[in-house]
């Protein structure tokens, strides 16, 4: 009992102590400096540029999330695939995520944390597909992901006591307009006049908690990552969401429909989960390197990815509003990559 309590006043403690703590000086934000180092530029990583390395993580990441996400659209029931790739990964990595948690014990505060970061991503698996189910996707998807890149700088700022040079604003500025660009391409005057009718549409209701989601899952799995190894703290919490996830799917989703699913699309199910793991580890190992407020950013840099798939492999039309959108995103990620 008392290892229980002395873990959760440690977590609760490190949680307070990140909303407390302005730092905006150059000087390492004291949370970061009393942790123990994953990388040698780690104690510092908040105030760390892009490095080149972070860089080629996110864009690695970036091509593996839109690959998983383009096998998931075309999938028959997409809240029952997205349950199957999470079991997938937690079967076929188990192995992995044992090794890692022998070489990299955890320790009673990183538990608090998987704890948390699993309770979230439940919630934004489900409602990532509760989404895509209820709404179009030219909808749901720019709303859902756009809203990352703009909530998780202020939060990181406010919260996690981050700085962000002028340049790496404006890169995130464009960034999300270059996000709304590539899906809303043409629809702009009528949402202009008619704003309150995205919000008539469930699948819009869900996009936007969605995106509430990942940000608030992405500020924990900053401070997670200080306390655990980057994939280790990824396969606890795919392996956590899956057995989440299943009440959920369960609930929805008869077993008839759970076994057809799976039996058609196994191999898509199979690659998708490896895809998944590997996307979010790479952006993890990324947030030990660098600031969470120019990675979360830097990811929609994916956009561009599933624009380009959409264009080679579904012969998908390469439209003014793509290609506009395209440029906006790939230049403001170029400025967060520059920004000091």
């Amino acid at each position: 009992m008392k290892v229980f309590t002395h873990a959760l006043s440690s977590f609760i403690s490190s949680i307070c102590n990140y909303f407390a703590i302005r730092n905006y000086s150059l000087e390492p934000h004291p949370i970061e400096s009393s942790r123990r180092p994953l990388t040698k530029c780690y104690p510092n990583a908040k105030l760390c540029p892009m490095t080149s390395l972070a860089l080629s993580l996110v864009l690695l990441a970036s091509v593996a999330h839109s690959s998983w996400n383009f096998l998931m659209k075309r999938s028959e029931d997409n809240e029952v695939f997205i349950w199957g790739l999470l079991v997938a990964a937690s079967v076929l990595l188990a192995p992995l995520g044992v090794v890692l948690a022998w070489q990299n014990p955890i320790e009673s505060i990183g538990w608090w944390f998987i704890t948390a970061t699993i309770v979230l991503h439940t919630l934004y698996f489900g409602l990532l597909g509760r989404s895509y189910t209820e709404g179009d996707l030219s909808l749901v998807y720019p709303i859902a992901r756009g809203m990352g890149p703009m909530l998780v700088p202020i939060l990181a700022v406010v919260f996690l006591g981050e700085t962000i040079a002028t340049s790496a604003i404006t890169g995130i500025i464009i960034i999300v307009a270059g996000v709304y660009t590539v899906s809303w391409w043409g629809s702009f005057r009528r949402l202009a006049r008619h704003p309150l009718d995205l919000f008539r549409n469930p699948g819009t209701r869900y996009a936007v908690l969605t995106g509430f989601t990942i940000a608030a899952y992405t500020i924990i799995d900053k401070g997670g990552v200080g306390h655990v190894q980057p994939f280790l703290y990824m396969y606890m919490m795919t392996l956590g969401s899956a057995i989440g996830l299943f009440p959920y799917v369960l609930a929805k989703r008869r077993l008839g429909r759970i076994r057809h699913e799976l039996r058609n699309n196994s191999v898509a199910i199979l690659v998708a989960g490896g895809l998944t793991f590997l996307a979010y580890g790479l952006v993890l190992t990324a947030f030990s390197l660098s600031r969470v407020s120019y990675v979360a950013p830097a990811r929609e840099v994916g956009i561009v990815v599933t624009v380009l798939i959409g264009t080679l492999v579904l012969k998908e039309p390469f439209g003014a509003g793509r290609l506009l959108g395209s440029v906006m995103i790939v230049a403001g990620l170029l400025l967060i990559a520059l920004s000091p």
